[in-house]
């Protein structure tokens, strides 16, 4: 796992505590909506906004699928640094 993953994985963390949707562990399969973490579409936005505040780009807005799990947003990252 690379730094930035692990600081990307941090920063979804530190969001879920300010919504109050922290949980102990983040799994990469973990579901972003319904039975996962459940986040509605305001909070979408709001995951959405940190990232792109934060990384200058986001997996929600770069076009194509809509990140659906952990694993999803995490490798969006991944991909991004590796050459």
């Amino acid at each position: 796992m690379s730094s930035e993953t692990t600081t990307v994985r941090q920063t979804v963390s530190d969001f879920l505590v300010r919504v109050k949707k922290g949980r102990d562990d983040l799994p990469d399969d973990l579901a972003l909506f319904g039975d996962g973490l459940a986040l509605d579409s305001l909070e979408a936005a709001e995951l959405s906004v940190v990232l792109e505040d934060t990384y200058g780009r986001d997996p929600f807005s770069a076009g194509g699928d809509l990140p659906q799990t952990v694993g999803d947003v995490l490798a969006f990252y991944e991909a991004a640094t590796t050459p």
